[in-house]
């Protein structure tokens, strides 16, 4: 944790698993709202549930596809909207979104780009509202990153390497020191950003 954070309140979503995962519409809105009430303000929001999902898009049933839109999209809508009732100039909202918004090596990953495209362009609108306020709003693209949901061996990684330019997945760490950064006050002047830690993937 950089000093620069130190004293601030930051509410991380999905964090207990991967990059993240795991987001409840209901219980966001109103875990935000107690949080915001108990410490008397709130810093920063970083949005990091995300599932995936990949198949032919005639296969993708609608559960599938509620799954991913809930979680990847409504997920960052609702926290998004219940934290900006809250912060004030100086806070900071940090949504991880994925590379394959702007770039996927391989077919069946409809919906997930979707969901992830979806959010750039949140990302880019609402750094326009909320600027005037003093509130920062970037998106972190991260590319093939060693998690549970995709770790770096197995086939799908033997598949997905070739593509990477630095030739290795990521680390969650690399994806957090960004994150570090982006709610600190040298970021001030970053909004509306789409920001890639891919190793290349999209170069």
């Amino acid at each position: 944790m950089s000093d620069t954070l130190l004293g601030k309140v930051a509410i991380v979503t999905g964090g207990s698993r991967g990059i993240g995962e795991g987001i409840a519409r209901e219980e966001i809105q109103t875990g935000i709202a107690k949080i915001a009430a108990t410490h008397g303000r709130l810093d920063i929001l970083v949005n990091n549930a995300g599932v995936g999902g990949i198949g032919p898009i005639e296969d993708i049933t609608a559960e599938e596809y509620r799954r991913m839109v809930d979680v990847n999209f409504d997920g960052v809508f609702h926290a998004t909207q219940e934290a900006v009732r809250h912060l004030t100039s100086g806070g900071r909202i940090i949504t991880i979104g994925s590379i394959n918004a702007d770039r996927i090596h391989f077919g069946g990953g409809t919906v997930y780009a979707m969901t992830k495209a979806g959010v750039a362009g949140f990302t880019r609108a609402l750094a326009r509202e909320l600027g005037p306020r003093g509130i920062t709003v970037n998106t972190i693209q991260p590319g093939p990153v060693d998690t549970e949901m995709n770790p770096r061996t197995g086939p799908f990684a033997d598949f997905t390497k070739p593509h990477i330019a630095v030739d290795r997945y990521g680390t969650a760490d690399e994806v957090g020191s960004l994150v570090v950064y982006l709610a600190g006050h040298d970021a001030a002047y970053i909004t509306g950003a789409a920001l890639n830690v891919d190793g290349g993937f999209a170069a």
